[in-house]
């Protein structure tokens, strides 16, 4: 596949969406719209029985969800994941972490969109105050167990894909994930 033209439809300060003229290996032409946004970091904050959530207010699908901590650099900064994961954590659960571990890189929605994310697994947990962003008031948090996990992932309490991506991965390191 081979890019023709490109051109911006949107931007602001969180995305831009642009339209791709491509064309195929047989020669046939196609378009390709593709969001770019900035990669962020997604923490699993592991306890002893579980893991801490936070349940949010999510406008596009207009519902509240329980999530792991994430985010990205505000404005359009960029810099190190793993300060960035910290930073994310402690905004908005107000947890500080001893123990950090890069379970992997995964992509959102890689057949539209540039998203990638970064999984890290958080241990030895210290409670703080949070220190949320305005769009972030809303939000609460909370340590679940393992298997109100499970619950909520069956009754639809869970439904962002990175979160289940990463929860995935952590069960996947299976003995080598510490704080078990």
């Amino acid at each position: 596949m081979e890019q023709v033209s490109s051109r911006v439809v949107y931007r602001n300060p969180w995305m831009t969406v642009r339209e791709d003229e491509i064309r195929h290996a047989d020669g046939s032409p196609g378009i390709y719209g593709v969001v770019e946004k900035p990669d962020f970091a997604l923490v699993l904050p592991r306890w002893r029985d579980g893991f801490w959530l936070v349940e949010q207010y999510r406008y596009p699908v207009g519902r509240r969800a329980w999530e792991f901590p994430q985010g990205s650099w505000a404005g359009g900064a960029g810099g190190d994941q793993l300060a960035l994961a910290r930073q994310e954590l402690a905004e908005e659960t107000g947890l500080r972490a001893a123990g950090m571990v890069h379970l992997g890189h995964l992509y959102e929605a890689y057949g539209y969109c540039t998203q990638a994310f970064d999984v890290y697994l958080a241990t030895d947990l210290a409670e703080g105050e949070p220190d949320r962003e305005t769009s972030e008031q809303d939000m609460i948090h909370r340590a679940f167990s393992d298997a109100e996990i499970t619950t909520l992932i069956r009754t639809g309490g869970i439904v962002d894909a990175p979160s289940l991506a990463a929860l995935t991965l952590y069960r996947l390191a299976g003995d080598k994930a510490p704080g078990d």
